[in-house]
């Protein structure tokens, strides 16, 4: 059972806390080596990535603490070397998203991130039959 004592769920909270006070302090120092860093290092294809699959959301018109919580959870599902299962980094998304985030929050990065899973499966399968 998940606690939120949980190392992984704190490392998780904190990068998500470092990416949001990113958004409004451009000249904050964030280590490169930290998950935080690692994050920023591909936030233009993450951005991108959020771009498509929340195409009705304008980047700059999301929640700050969503966009945080979606740039951490992608780069966790595609760019992170040591991968988790995605049910475990979208559970962990939509944990955070409730509770730093509206409402609407857990709802709306389950949605994003559920759309970028379908979509990876889906060309993972294809270049399967392709070979």
């Amino acid at each position: 059972m998940k606690r939120k004592s949980d190392p992984r769920h704190l490392t998780r909270t904190q990068a998500v806390k470092t990416l949001f006070a990113k958004g409004f302090r451009q000249n904050l120092k964030v280590q490169k080596a930290s998950l935080a860093g690692q994050v920023l290092q591909k936030k233009g294809p993450i951005d991108k990535l959020i771009e498509k699959n929340a195409s009705a959301w304008p980047i700059n018109q999301i929640n700050p603490i969503d966009l945080a919580t979606l740039r951490l959870a992608i780069f966790e599902l595609l760019f992170k070397n040591k991968k988790e299962p995605y049910k475990v980094i979208i559970d962990e998304a939509v944990e955070i998203a409730k509770s730093y985030g509206s409402e609407t929050s857990s709802s709306f990065v389950n949605g994003v991130l559920g759309s970028i899973v379908k979509s990876k499966v889906k060309v993972e399968s294809q270049s399967r039959n392709v070979n």
